[in-house]
């Protein structure tokens, strides 16, 4: 009430030095579960919803059942969920993190890899993940108009996807002429502010 809305980019750190992430991010789980059934069964629309994983929650040992337990609880259909890790999280400890993101594609869930292209990820490990989406970073779209670094990297980023038959998504579209780019550049999905 004395600070007025406080963003994620202020409360999010905090959650995560306090520990209180765990609770936040498994009541974001079940509300985003439950929000998506509650859509398909009054509005007959099915879609996938994704949901970002803090480094502190998928450490935890009992993540996989935790999410296990959110979809049977909210009867939402594993294939309608998406978890979002960033590279730093799925670089931490990785062979344990292949093993966690294997057995949650073995329940059906898809795998995104958030803001792709600023972590320090082998690119020999990437074949090794079980990921279904590289969201390329904004910070690489907002210089898409004047950078031709940025650009290049956008492109490898789509190709190197398509060839790993990965899909993309375009993080922090804000312009026309951003879009127009990444149209250009073939990857075929985009979210942010423009939208």
């Amino acid at each position: 009430p004395e600070k007025g809305m406080i963003p994620p980019r202020r409360f999010i750190p905090i959650a995560e030095r306090t520990g209180l992430i765990n609770p936040i991010g498994n009541w974001v789980l079940k509300e985003a579960c439950r929000q998506n059934k509650d859509w398909q069964v009054n509005s007959h629309k099915f879609i996938i919803i994704s949901v970002n994983i803090s480094v502190l929650q998928f450490e935890r040992e009992d993540f996989v059942s935790t999410v296990e337990k959110v979809l049977m609880e909210t009867g939402l259909e594993p294939q309608y969920l998406a978890l979002e890790i960033t590279e730093g999280i799925a670089m931490k400890n990785i062979e344990e993190s292949i093993d966690k993101l294997k057995s949650l594609k073995k329940i059906g869930i898809r795998i995104y890899i958030d803001d792709f292209g600023t972590g320090f990820s082998s690119l020999s490990y990437l074949s090794k993940f079980p990921i279904d989406c590289l969201k390329i970073d904004r910070s690489f779209i907002q210089n898409l108009e004047y950078s031709h670094e940025a650009r290049a990297i956008v492109s490898m980023i789509v190709s190197m996807g398509k060839s790993l038959g990965i899909e993309n998504i375009a993080e922090g579209i804000e312009t026309e002429e951003q879009l127009g780019i990444i149209k250009k550049e073939s990857c075929p999905k985009a979210q942010g502010y423009l939208f």
